[in-house]
């Protein structure tokens, strides 16, 4: 009975596996999955007829056709065979004999006989699995963070250690499809039915890339606001999507490896909030007043301040008052408000003094007697 049932299994299986079937994607995907199953697609609309074909083969003849923004992969026994990145309909076409099909082509000895015989070995069951996948080639939204305390760095602008909480978003991008799929992808997500997608909080993959970003936030502000490419500034963070997502990414790819080992690249980073600790609220504080009296808008400040003394002291107390903010004015160096102010008179010399100099030139014979009695006479006023 066992060797009839197998063979009888093998032989309606077989004859099933004959027709040429039309794959793609599944229907009602979510916008955020990496990866998953082509599916066939031969009772479409009541219209086809193989409902009886084994679920890991696939026909030769058979088509895929793959969408804009997606690759495909090709699986034979759990080895990726092929890779095809452009959008467009493929021909599937192997060697392997449970693949055999008279529908495309394959004699009726190595689609029929052949395969039967191959079946008949492994109890009525293909002897085979092949697969198609589907990966997502374009960015990836929703992949969300978040710290439930603060997170310190070192900010290149402030000087100091900073501290915040912050939440956000980026999108997520496979760039290497067949290193992603190998090195990263469990293999419970290799199955026709499942989606691997990166917001799913069962995923447990997912969940360790959650982890490593919020681990990787503190060396990418540092690495941000350390730049002076980028301004060295902590308030563009907010509207800079690109540039701090690429500090985050060399943060992510710098501690775990995300591009060279997974095949993945942050693209684009969203931040929603961050709140900043009291010391560096203080801090902005302070230099938010610095940036208001800088330059031609400090300059302008201070003359609006000093017009204003000078309103205050006309009405309060008159002249002295505009005479002692004139004196501050000018001790200030506020060109406009100062006055032109006459060089002042030589002091007179003192008489003494004179016939002192006059006297020690005498003795020393620079001048006469007559010279001597002569300054004498107009220093005394004789």
């Amino acid at each position: 009975m066992g060797l009839i049932q197998a063979a009888s299994g093998a032989i309606g299986g077989m004859l099933a596996d004959q027709w040429k079937d039309f794959y793609t994607i599944p229907t009602g995907l979510p916008s955020t999955a990496a990866v998953f199953a082509a599916v066939p697609q031969g009772t479409n609309a009541g219209r086809g007829s193989n409902t009886k074909g084994s679920s890991n083969i696939i026909s030769n003849g058979s088509k895929i056709v793959v969408p804009e923004g997606y690759g495909l992969l090709l699986f034979q026994d759990g080895k990726i065979t092929g890779f095809a990145a452009e959008a467009g309909g493929y021909i599937w076409q192997s060697d392997d004999p449970n693949s055999k099909s008279i529908f495309a082509g394959d004699s009726v000895t190595a689609a029929l006989i052949t395969q039967s015989w191959e079946r008949f070995k492994f109890g009525g069951q293909p002897g085979s699995q092949q697969a198609a996948y589907f990966v997502s080639l374009k960015e990836l939204p929703d992949n969300r963070f978040g710290t439930q305390s603060e997170i310190y760095w070192d900010d290149g602008f402030l000087r100091t250690q900073v501290g915040a909480v912050t939440r956000g978003s980026y999108t997520l991008k496979i760039v290497d499809p067949i290193l992603f799929v190998k090195a990263f992808v469990p293999a419970s997500f290799l199955q026709v039915g499942q989606v691997f997608d990166f917001t799913d909080m069962d995923n447990a993959a997912a969940g360790q890339l959650f982890n490593e970003v919020v681990a990787s936030l503190a060396p990418a502000f540092s690495l941000y606001t350390n730049d002076p490419a980028k301004g060295n500034r902590i308030t563009k963070l907010q509207q800079d999507s690109i540039g701090f997502a690429q500090s985050l990414s060399q943060a992510v790819d710098s501690a775990y490896q995300w591009r060279s080992g997974r095949g993945l690249e942050i693209v684009k980073v969203a931040i929603v909030s961050i709140e900043y600790d009291a010391t560096t609220r203080e801090l902005l504080k302070t230099v938010q007043r610095a940036d208001a009296l800088a330059g031609a808008r400090g300059n302008s400040n201070l003359q609006a301040s000093i017009a204003q003394g000078i309103q205050s002291a006309g009405e309060n107390t008159g002249a002295a008052g505009l005479v002692g903010i004139g004196m501050a004015s000018g001790m200030m160096g506020v060109g406009s408000l100062q006055q032109p102010v006459a060089p002042a008179a030589p002091a007179a010399e003192d008489p003494v003094a004179r016939l002192k100099k006059a006297k020690e030139m005498l003795d020393l014979g620079l001048i006469t007697q007559a010279d001597y009695d002569a300054l004498k006479a107009k220093a005394l006023g004789l």
